[in-house]
């Protein structure tokens, strides 16, 4: 056994912006949502914020943060998350919260669930300084929902039905599963404005019948927040399109017996036939980096680097 560090990175809220490093040119083909963000916004994250929109299916961006060393959380159990790994830095819960509030659904992995007790899938739980900031960039995008819709995906249908992430009466919630997975949700005692959708079975989600569903809701921009298991089968599908990457300044490590997660699960690609990625943008605060690559057709077929 390793024992875990407690320590976190501390920043005063008043001495940190996230300063762009590199900002390669943006698709121009395409709907844009974003802009110039509101002053508040503006003086954290030194950079405009668009994100294009896809017009035959939702647009999925994720969103991560991972040591050097390509660890996403410390364990496989559900008990840690990216906040260790990114020793809670201001600006990736900055970043994390400017990305929901862009976004019309925040997508997550009973994992991701299991290890947020507390969590609120919503922009001001992550960076409350800048929540009443978030809610003006959500009006001024023409977003009609105060907050993002949280999709939750399980194959089994296992939710705390006291997961505080339920129980906001301003957070529209979806939970995507089984027929086998409703049923047992069925029986649980959820929240009345919790919705339940199928889109799979034979204890497995379908990645097109979920894309299918939040196409149907008009979730037109969705942020995966993970797990790994979950972006795994949305890279595997093809069906992520944009991937914002905190690098985080620590080194995890790992051993027998103590397994811990990467950033894709449950995928493996043989040589030659990995997707790659197109390089859309590099920021830092302090030791961390920000990345921002756009996994494209052209990228995905071009064999990496001339």
């Amino acid at each position: 056994m390793t024992a875990m560090s407690s320590v976190l990175v501390h920043s005063s809220d008043d001495a940190w912006r996230i300063e762009p490093l590199l900002d390669a040119p943006r698709p121009l083909d395409r709907r844009l949502r974003g802009g110039v963000l509101p002053p508040p916004l503006a003086r954290r994250y030194g950079a405009d914020l668009t994100i294009a929109l896809r017009r035959d299916r939702p647009t999925i961006v994720a969103n991560f943060v991972s040591t050097l060393d390509g660890v996403i959380a410390f364990d496989t159990l559900g008990q840690s998350g990216g906040r260790e790994v990114s020793g809670g830095f201001a600006p990736d819960r900055f970043l994390m919260g400017l990305l929901r509030a862009t976004a019309d659904a925040v997508l997550v992995g009973a994992g991701t669930v299991r290890s947020g007790g507390r969590h609120v899938w919503t922009p001001g739980h992550v960076h409350p300084p800048s929540t009443a900031a978030f809610a003006t960039w959500r009006r001024h995008l023409g977003l009609l929902a105060p907050q993002p819709t949280t999709v939750i995906v399980t194959a089994s249908g296992r939710i705390d039905p006291e997961h505080p992430g339920l129980h906001r009466s301003n957070v529209p919630v979806l939970i995507v599963t089984t027929g086998a997975g409703a049923d047992r949700l069925r029986r649980a005692a959820l929240p009345t404005a919790v919705k339940v959708a199928v889109a799979g079975d034979g204890g497995r989600i379908e990645a097109d019948a979920l894309i299918s569903d939040l196409a149907e809701r008009n979730l037109e921009l969705v942020v995966c927040e993970g797990g790994p298991t979950l972006f795994g089968s949305l890279i595997g599908a093809g069906f992520v399109d944009e991937l914002f990457l905190t690098i985080a300044p620590q080194i995890a490590g790992r051993m027998p017996g103590v397994p811990r997660l990467a950033l894709v699960e449950g995928l493996g690609y043989e040589p030659g036939a990995t997707p790659w990625a197109e390089l859309g943008s590099v920021m830092r605060a302090g030791n961390h980096l920000f990345l921002r690559y756009r996994l494209t057709e052209s990228a995905r077929h071009s064999g990496g680097p001339a």
